[in-house]
């Protein structure tokens, strides 16, 4: 007996989650016929503070159709190379994560293992000097990757800032073009079909029902179908990342350019961002609540903002962790419906894209297998988990004096980021995990940038002799100053391609 097919798609939320899906799900399942169908109440509003990308944002954007300058244009959208982190390594303290390979390898074996040798012998010259994307970002310049560079130092790629509400309407408007039906209502009451753990309609304010097959709960911090109709349970990560507030306020931006780059400070109990838009600047303080209050967090912010407020503070209250299930019965959860993680690494928005590429790649009858289920929640906690790890070294590898940081250095690291650093500092390897975010050169950045350097470096470095990797180290900067020469600055760009 056939297996029936789909046929209704109901997405309850708009913002961004809710609209990255319609548009993904239009483009991606046209060939299915079915409809697709938001629901949302203009009388409740969205987080909408989430203002920086990764640069998966682009292979998302080549997705549905969408141009890169189109964005750029109709968001007031800036180009981002990386992350500057200032003071995580003490008051002066500053490095940079960058979207971009380090040097180039031989003979086998990583540049890394040669820098560590040079390093060692106070020859090597700093890790940001062999990186194409690091240099692009701090001398405010553009450079378009190329799909066939000569070697790694030619790898790297960019993101996006964003104003992320103008980016909601603008997918919004994308998927109307592509027969997605938008239903203005709020919803008060979701039934259930509780023997099998299915959702089967909700009912609005005004008394109208909508029905579906599948469900995507996109309804923010309430997580609407997923926690409260399924009660799926939430997963605390407070215990590493105990952060749980946040206060954001936009700011008029000063003239110049702007910088190709957020910037992440460190503060008393937290961290405060910049995110540079071409109208504003987008400016917010994640805390603790043990450590700070919220009225001494927002002084602190106001206190360091580069121009004239444009809005009142924007307060959030949150708990890092994730359901713990992500697809369950008939219902899929994308963005804070589903869990949360600090946008220390602007990681929001590329969760709810690989969420997305999951439920399609495996889509399923309106049975919803259990076991398509099973694989989409082992995926996509493993994708939270090395996520976490990651932001985690952030905290774990801070050099600051506060009673917040002095703590959470006491914190025992997860296993599996154990077993990470046990093996970079032992010899400056990697240990590459399933489902990996970030993979190695940011790790090395990290490193790196917090001063994290192993015992020893591998004994395959030393097959170059040191004449001979000094010259190959020359010609690498060189290479790297040439290829500046042929960017143009990043404002007179966004004037290109966006009307800035």
């Amino acid at each position: 007996m056939p297996h029936e097919p789909v046929r209704s798609i109901v997405i309850v939320g708009g913002g961004t989650a809710g609209w990255m899906a319609a548009t993904y799900l239009a483009r991606r399942l046209a060939h299915l016929n079915l409809s697709i169908t938001v629901v949302d109440s203009a009388a409740i509003g969205t987080v909408g503070v989430g203002e920086a990308t990764v640069p998966a944002i682009r292979d998302f954007l080549s997705a549905i159709e969408l141009g890169e300058a189109d964005v750029l244009r109709e968001t007031g959208g800036t180009i981002k190379y990386g992350i500057r982190f200032d003071g995580w390594g003490g008051e002066g303290h500053r490095f940079f994560h960058p979207f971009g390979l380090y040097g180039v390898g031989a003979e086998g074996v990583a540049f890394h293992q040669y820098w560590l040798r040079l390093n060692a012998l106070g020859k090597a010259g700093p890790l940001a000097d062999y990186c194409l994307a690091t240099q692009l970002a701090r001398n405010g310049l553009f450079l378009p990757p190329v799909d066939r560079p000569a070697n790694d130092i030619g790898v790297f790629n960019f993101a996006l800032h964003f104003d992320a509400a103008a980016f909601a309407a603008l997918l919004r408007r994308l998927a109307l073009a592509n027969r997605v039906a938008h239903v203005d209502g709020r919803i008060v009451s979701v039934a259930t079909d509780q023997p099998r753990g299915l959702v089967t309609q909700v009912t609005l304010e005004d008394g109208r029902t909508i029905a579906g097959d599948l469900w995507i709960d996109a309804s923010g911090f309430r997580s609407l179908l997923l926690g409260e109709a399924l009660g799926v349970p939430y997963v605390d990560w407070r215990h590493w990342l105990p952060c749980d507030r946040a206060v954001a306020i936009p700011c008029r931006a000063a003239p110049g350019d702007p910088t190709p780059y957020t910037v992440a400070t460190a503060r008393k109990a937290g961290w405060q961002w910049r995110i540079p838009l071409r109208h504003r600047i987008g400016n917010g303080s994640v805390y603790c609540s043990s450590f700070q209050s919220d009225a001494d967090a927002e002084d602190a912010l106001l206190a360091t903002l580069e121009g004239a407020p444009l809005a009142d503070p924007n307060r959030l209250r949150f708990v890092t962790g994730h359901r713990a299930r992500f697809w369950s019965g008939n219902v899929v959860g994308l963005g804070l419906a589903s869990g949360f993680l600090e946008p220390l690494e602007s990681t929001s928005i590329s969760l709810i894209q690989s969420g997305l590429e999951r439920f399609v790649a495996l889509f399923p009858d309106r049975d919803c297998d259990p076991r398509l289920a099973a694989t989409y929640n082992r995926q996509s906690v493993l994708e939270f988990e090395r996520l976490r790890d990651f932001l985690f070294l952030h905290y774990l590898a801070n050099g600051r004096d506060e009673p917040f940081w002095q703590a959470i250095r006491a914190v025992e690291p997860p296993a599996p980021l154990q077993i990470k650093l046990d093996a970079w500092r032992s010899g400056g390897e990697f240990v590459r995990n399933e489902w990996d975010t970030f993979q190695d050169p940011s790790w090395l950045s990290l490193y790196a940038g917090f001063g994290d350097l192993p015992d020893r470096h591998s004994p395959l470095a030393d097959a170059i002799g040191e004449d001979a990797l000094l010259e190959s180290f020359g010609r690498m900067r060189a290479a790297i100053a040439r290829t500046l020469s042929h960017a143009e600055p990043h404002g007179a760009f966004l004037a290109r391609v966006a009307g800035a």
